[in-house]
């Protein structure tokens, strides 16, 4: 469902996607990439590390795309970019009421702990 929201607003300004972007996984930017494999292979060791892995991903989601949002002045995009939002945050939610039930804690890593505990 990101991706198809992302690519309506690509469609509807005649953007062209990255050729990856439809390939689970792959990323053309080197450093998504890079971040993307080290966060598989973490999230890989057992499951409280995937639960934080999540978390993690989660996190980065949402200080990306408000790091984005400060320079947009698009109300399409800030739509479907407010709704991305939205969703990391239900799903930051989830992946911690796993981890509590699991005695674990994940400390925010992207976005500030006052952003985190609002999110909460």
């Amino acid at each position: 469902q990101h991706i198809d929201a992302v690519q309506s607003l690509l469609d509807r300004y005649e953007i062209d996607a990255p050729e990856t972007l439809s390939t689970p996984g792959v990323f053309q930017d080197p450093h998504l990439q890079d971040l993307f494999d080290s966060l598989v292979e973490a999230g890989s060791q057992s499951p409280v590390d995937a639960l934080l892995v999540g978390a993690t991903i989660e996190d980065v989601d949402i200080a990306d795309l408000e790091e984005l949002l400060e320079d947009i002045d698009n109300s399409d995009i800030t739509m479907i970019f407010d709704s991305l939002i939205a969703g990391s945050e239900n799903h930051m939610r989830a992946f911690i009421r796993q981890l509590d039930r699991e005695g674990e804690v994940y400390e925010p890593q992207y976005i500030t702990e006052a952003r985190y505990l609002e999110i909460l």
